[in-house]
């Protein structure tokens, strides 16, 4: 039973604040969303740059120690 009240609860929770939402406070919400887009793409944006240099350097990782176990199996007589 406590579930199905959760549910209905959660259900009006949603409708009174749509509602609410789109009589009362449709501008400031409006203002809130696109004022949140600009930091969101600086924030974005330097994730970005920071996994590509990280993908960089594990690239560039990666392939000195290829060279260096080439080398040692080189070094080694079979």
């Amino acid at each position: 039973m406590g579930k199905y009240v959760a549910i209905l609860g959660g259900l009006i929770a949603i409708v009174l604040g749509i509602w609410l939402l789109v009589a009362y406070w449709w501008k400031p919400f409006y203002e809130l969303v696109f004022g949140c887009i600009p930091p969101i793409l600086v924030f974005g944006g330097l994730i970005a740059i920071i996994a590509g240099v990280s993908s960089i350097k594990d690239a560039a990782r990666t392939k000195k120690l290829e060279e260096e176990t080439k080398e040692e199996e080189k070094k080694q007589p079979a």
